[in-house]
């Protein structure tokens, strides 16, 4: 009988060895990075109406853009996330997914916005249970022109176990009332060791749109590694993204890189918002403004260093998501344009919407270009 016993627990254990092994063989053997440099489709606007009365943006106008990271419709002020210590990894529901996008969506559609430049939106994902979140963003922002670039699409991840975060596939999106003439995806560099599993698909994407003075106004759309990279492949990310933002200043055009850089981009939001981690995660680390290239601002950071640290009164743009979200989590500012020096900023400021709709606030910049 004891043999017996034996011989089906050695069975059933042999079956889960095989049956993790064979997981494992199927999410190695699914990874797959789409290649650098694809060109992206510029969409026309939603309702089939013409884009702004001025094809070209007016050089001499004041423009509106923003950045918001939106949480793949989940991460509201209930939320917590499984990989940032807490137990949530999938939205509470397809109505909840829809509350959230639309709710952010209206929040940045009262600014009145020239662009947008949004992160983490999904397509088609089982943490998201399946809303095409572009979708539902076209026919929020109508009269947007609009470019999406892919930069996750996982095999099936089978953790937590209570509830997978699954199969998932999302990217950044970008929007325009101006026409959007061309549009790339550019593949950042990350780990190559088992970590890539962890991280997506990193990238930004380029948008160009035409200027009323013969120059292109080119917007970077950016969301950076956070979990599973190491200094080095931060490094190499920013410098890519450097090199192509430096060459466009270089022949004039008009240069913006917004999006989450998942860094401290203020390099002192624990002391601003009394932080109380002691070990900062490498997502939260202070942000490498050496390494900045000449003629160009981190708009943030310019803020913080023009007003003082006693003076900056900036709601954070990032929670932490180890638990829901009631005033005493840590922040930090992590969302930021990082503009060239002929784009003058006339107002610069985080939209503080409490976290109700994601665990990024929007950040907003009113903005000149100049001749």
């Amino acid at each position: 009988m004891a043999s017996k016993v034996l011989k089906i627990i050695v069975g059933i254990v042999a079956a889960l060895i095989v049956a993790v092994l064979v997981y494992v063989g199927y999410v190695m053997f699914s990874y797959n990075r789409l290649d650098d440099a694809l060109p992206l489709e510029a969409e026309p606007p939603a309702n089939g109406a013409a884009l702004h009365e001025a094809v070209a943006v007016d050089s001499t106008a004041d423009l509106i853009i923003a950045t918001a990271n939106l949480g793949f419709g989940a991460y509201n002020s209930a939320f917590d996330f499984f990989m940032d210590g807490g137990t949530g990894s999938v939205a509470a529901s397809e109505q909840v997914v829809r509350d959230d996008i639309n709710g952010s969506a209206e929040a940045l559609n009262a600014l009145n916005p020239s662009f947008l430049l949004l992160q983490e939106v999904d397509v088609d994902g089982t943490r998201s249970h399946h809303v095409d979140e572009y979708a539902l963003l076209r026919d929020d922002f109508p009269a947007f022109a609009s470019v999406f670039a892919q930069n996750y699409d996982s095999a099936f991840l089978a953790w937590p176990l209570y509830a997978p975060h699954g199969a998932n596939r999302a990217g950044l999106v970008t929007f325009s009332r101006y026409t959007v003439t061309d549009a790339l995806r550019r593949s950042l560099p990350i780990s190559e060791g088992f970590s890539k599993f962890l991280d997506l698909d990193r990238c930004y994407s380029i948008s160009r749109i035409p200027c009323s003075n013969g120059k292109e106004l080119v917007l970077f759309n950016v969301h950076l590694s956070a979990y599973g990279a190491d200094e080095s492949i931060m490094a190499a990310q920013r410098s890519m993204l450097y090199e192509d933002m430096v060459r466009e200043r270089a022949a004039g055009n008009y240069v913006i890189a917004g999006g989450d850089y998942n860094h401290d981009m203020i390099g002192v939001s624990g002391e601003v918002y009394g932080n109380q981690v002691e070990a900062v995660e490498s997502w939260a680390k202070p942000y490498d403004f050496a390494g900045v290239p000449e003629g160009f601002t981190v708009g943030c950071k310019a803020k913080l260093d023009e007003e003082g640290l006693a003076a900056f009164d900036d709601a954070a743009t990032c929670r932490d998501a180890g638990r829901p979200y009631d005033g005493t989590n840590d922040r930090w500012i992590m969302d930021a344009f990082i503009y060239s020096d002929n784009v003058e900023c006339l107002d610069y400021e985080t939209l503080d919407l409490n976290f109700a709709y994601s665990d990024h606030n929007p950040v907003v910049m009113k903005f000149r270009l100049q001749a």
